[in-house]
């Protein structure tokens, strides 16, 4: 019987009167003669379904099935050792039952069901924790006298079932009730910081407290062993997780995950701030790469009025810098004297007799970083919405254009900051429009930025694109999803690390000496670095000085030159020849070439297999049914696709890569490329629509692993169903009789070297695209379609279709008609490409036998030409 039907073998199961839990146990089947019953069963694990049938058929047979089970409990202890028992067993499965029932609630409903709720506490009392969740869920106990409940919850924490008692109490809806530094104490030193997160979800007083108490354990010098001491029963102890700096970052999770407020946790901050002007310092005294008044400004934030930062921080000057120099920090930043070394104090009463220190000028090493080769009034401040209006042409029009964004940095101490600025520059202009004031007023700004990033026909360089984006997206709402528009786009950062510059330092992000990022790469295809001093500027300020202008327009405007060195010169940078091709000038729309669909277009144009992020959720489709569109650097895997009927389109030589995403779009095919293009034409199609092949593979695995990626199923049959050569599916068959008519008519002659069959079988087996043929198991090549007539041919053109297709005749041997049992061929009606019985398919067969699917079809012997 099926375990899933409960009134399966039972004719009293639709008794209304039998589901009451408040009735009478004794007027249906005794619950423990129902549990000696089972327990033959329960001894033989070979009868395990037959048990869980005869279970489900006892359920049924009870007048009671809450009350019975709950009679069963009270009255057998073995379910409270560790091993698994019946009664644990029953336990589970009559929850299972229960859920399976018409009306899952009706048991509950009735006026017994608190006496039994009152009955399954104490019995919870001394379950194992694993019979939790089911007695809750059997019993409704979430909506049961909650102080029992709590003093089971109370107990368990007591004996040291901390994760347990965590777990129940969330189950429950315990929680407010329950004192949360006593719950989550112990869980915080093993570790579980997940747990007491799930317990304090959806509460936001615990949340509040819970932070409250994580940030007191990250004070200065706290030492967390003086909890652990409090908490003896507390096993596995992991106090190395529980250090300041793994405690602040939890917290700051915390503080994200329920948005709070950070002054909860002014330890926490203090320490993050901590780090910041460690940072700060660093840049400032060691690389240097700051001016005084932008360090000035960072720290003043950071530091504020904090007695403690302030302390930090006289002690970074004293090991970073001399006394003058500190005596000067001190003084610009309004340090309070009494805290001064005695040394510095004395030095900045100097320093106050007399008028304010100038600051010494960085020295002059202009020279020494690449200039912007733009004059200075075509460097556009735009704040508004005339501004934009007047240069809109401008930004919009097709070509090269560079993007780059710039913010005030935090430190890692204000999540996700907000952007100030957005660079575009153009040829001989660069454009800063101030998100300040635009992002905030203008709507129009949000319609015209979309329109740059969303149209193909401008081709947006960038470095690091996705993570601007995404800044972008947060810092002005009608951006949000601006990322998933962004069509027509190069990330010079996945060039830079597929180049290879010889004499040259490789490009790291994480360095921390020398150029890096994007001025790394300018050092290397231009030969000097970016000057960063600005990168760390108050990019809030308003006006920005002249020297933050001008840094932003560099940083905008590098990308072109860049660009453009590497379309000239890709071999001097070892790029791939893949990758090459990609940074090919005029990369906007071609004359002629057919427009972008738009979004309600391209939702109608066909759709194929849907990819979904994992393998196992993939829809399976037909081999057939399965389309793609190649770049030409694949032309191997497209043959290898074609031998097993998937339909391939493959770009030519030289043509746009952007022509595989129309194409995707419009016919709904998924695109293979290889090599920087994945990154763009990505973008330009739905999730999962392109896949990148590695190049590495021989033709045939990488067949095998797109097959595999997209869930297509390929039998016996669709071998050689689609023409290698041409990628058409539609046949002739041509009788032996025909064919040495149509190769008499054509002038073939035959010659010595090829009259007898060892020759032909010779030449047929070096044909890789012309032999189809019977394949391991008795199967042969068959596919269904008309025999050619004489009405087929063009009268006038020897062995020319009716379509204009000249067949191929050159390419068949004339050894092969006389092969014994070779019974007719086969031609393409869209290259004219003949193919006959040989070794090719037994090849095919044989190479993918992998992925293909079924039994080989049986061999037929051949129709009669009509």
């Amino acid at each position: 019987m099926d375990p899933g039907d409960p009134t399966a073998g039972d004719t009293t199961a639709g008794d209304p009167a039998a589901g009451d839990p408040a009735g009478d146990p004794a007027g249906g089947q005794d619950p423990l003669l129902f549990l000696q019953a089972l327990q033959p069963l329960w001894s033989t694990r070979e009868l395990r379904q037959q048990l869980r049938e005869e279970a489900w058929r006892g359920f049924a047979a009870l007048d009671n099935p809450l009350a019975g089970l709950l009679d069963m409990l009270e009255g057998s202890r073995g379910w409270q050792g560790k091993d698994p028992s019946l009664e644990a067993w029953v336990t589970c499965e009559l929850q299972r039952w229960l859920q399976a029932q018409p009306r899952p609630g009706q048991a509950q409903c009735s006026l017994g069901l608190k006496e039994l709720q009152a009955r399954a506490v104490r019995v919870l009392a001394e379950s194992p924790p694993s019979l939790a969740g089911p007695l809750v869920s059997i019993f409704q106990l979430q909506d049961a006298d909650r102080s029992p409940l709590l003093a089971y919850v109370r107990q368990l924490h007591q004996e040291g079932k901390f994760k347990e008692a965590v777990m129940l109490s969330t189950k429950l809806k315990l929680q407010p009730e329950l004192d949360v530094e006593k719950m989550g104490t112990p869980l915080l030193l093993q570790d579980k910081v997940n747990l007491v997160e799930r317990y304090v979800d959806g509460f936001p007083d615990l949340q509040r407290r819970l932070l409250v108490l994580m940030d007191s354990w990250c004070q200065p010098d706290f030492d967390i062993r003086v909890v652990a001491r409090q908490h003896l029963k507390v096993t596995s102890l992991k106090l190395e997780k529980l250090s300041p700096k793994v405690l602040s970052r939890q917290v700051l999770h915390l503080l994200e995950r329920f948005g709070l407020d950070p002054a909860l946790c002014p330890n926490v901050v203090a320490q993050q701030r901590l780090a910041a002007l460690r940072y700060l310092c660093y840049k400032r005294f060691v690389e240097r790469s700051m001016s005084q008044e932008n360090w000035a400004d960072h720290v003043q934030d950071l530091v504020g009025q904090n007695e403690w930062l302030q302390e930090q921080l006289l002690k970074l000057l004293t090991s970073h810098s001399d006394t003058a120099t500190a005596a000067q920090c001190a003084l610009d930043l309004s340090l309070p004297e009494a805290r001064l070394p005695a040394t510095v104090a004395a030095e900045l009463s100097r320093l106050r007799l007399q008028e304010r220190m100038a600051e010494a000028p960085f020295e002059d090493r202009r020279d020494d970083y690449y200039q912007l080769p733009v004059a200075r009034e075509n460097v556009h401040f735009l704040a508004s919405w005339e501004d934009l209006a007047r240069h809109e042409e401008e930004l919009l029009q097709p070509g090269l254009v560079g993007v780059d964004l710039e913010w005030r940095p935090s430190f890692g101490t204000g999540g996700r900051p907000q952007v100030s600025l957005m660079q575009v520059a153009v040829e001989g202009h660069v454009f800063l429009l101030d998100l300040l004031v635009l992002s905030q007023t203008s709507q129009a700004f949000s319609q015209l930025v979309l329109r740059l990033l969303s149209d193909p026909s401008i081709t947006k360089l960038g470095y690091g694109m996705a993570g601007d984006l995404r800044s972008l997206g947060a810092s002005c709402p009608a951006l949000a999803h601006v990322e998933k528009q962004l069509r027509g786009s190069l990330d010079l950062q996945q060039v830079h690390r597929q180049m290879r510059v010889v004499d040259m330092p490789a490009p790291s992000v994480d360095g921390t000496k020398g150029p890096r990022g994007l001025s790394l790469l300018v050092q290397q295809v231009l030969g000097k670095p970016l000057d960063k001093r600005q990168q760390l500027s108050n990019w809030d300020r308003r006006p920005l000085s002249e020297a933050q202008l001008v840094y932003a327009a560099t940083d905008a405007y590098c990308l072109l030159e860049v660009y453009r060195v590497l379309c000239r010169d890709s071999t001097r940078f070892h790029l791939s020849e893949d990758l090459a091709k990609s940074l090919r000038p005029g990369r906007s729309q071609r004359p002629g070439a057919r427009e972008q669909p738009s979004r309600q277009e391209a939702s109608a144009l066909p759709q194929q297999v849907p990819v979904a992020e994992g393998e196992d959720t993939t829809p399976e489709i037909q081999a057939r049914a399965f389309r793609v569109v190649c770049d030409s650097m694949l032309q191997g895997l497209a043959r290898s696709l074609r031998c097993l009927g998937v339909d391939v389109l493959v770009l030519g030589t030289g043509e746009d890569h952007r022509r595989a995403a129309e194409v995707a779009r419009q016919e709904g095919r998924v695109i293979l490329t290889s090599g920087l293009p994945y990154h763009k034409l990505r973008a330009q199609v739905r999730a999962g629509r392109c896949l990148s092949v590695d190049c590495s593979l021989k033709a045939r695995q990488q067949a095998k692993a797109v097959l595999r990626h997209f869930n297509v199923r390929v039998t016996h049959a669709d071998i050689f169903s689609r023409c290698q050569a041409c990628n058409c599916d539609q046949y002739l068959k041509v009788s032996k009789d025909m064919m040495k008519q149509l190769m008499g008519l054509s002038g073939h002659q035959e010659s010595p070297s090829n009259t007898g069959d060892e020759d032909a079988q010779s030449k047929d087996a070096q044909e890789p695209g012309s032999a189809p043929a019977e394949a391991p198991g008795g199967s042969t090549y068959d596919p269904p379609c008309r025999w050619l007539e004489a009405s087929d041919l063009q009268a006038s053109v020897p062995g020319t279709l009716g379509n204009g297709t000249r067949l191929q005749l050159a390419g068949v041997p004339v050894g092969v008609l006389r092969r014994p049992g070779l019974r007719h061929f086969y031609c393409c009606t869209g290259c004219g490409k003949v193919f006959w019985e040989g070794s090719h398919l037994g090849r095919v067969t044989a190479n993918f036998h992998e992925v293909l699917e079924g039994p080989p079809a049986p061999a037929s012997p051949a129709s009669s030409p009509s």
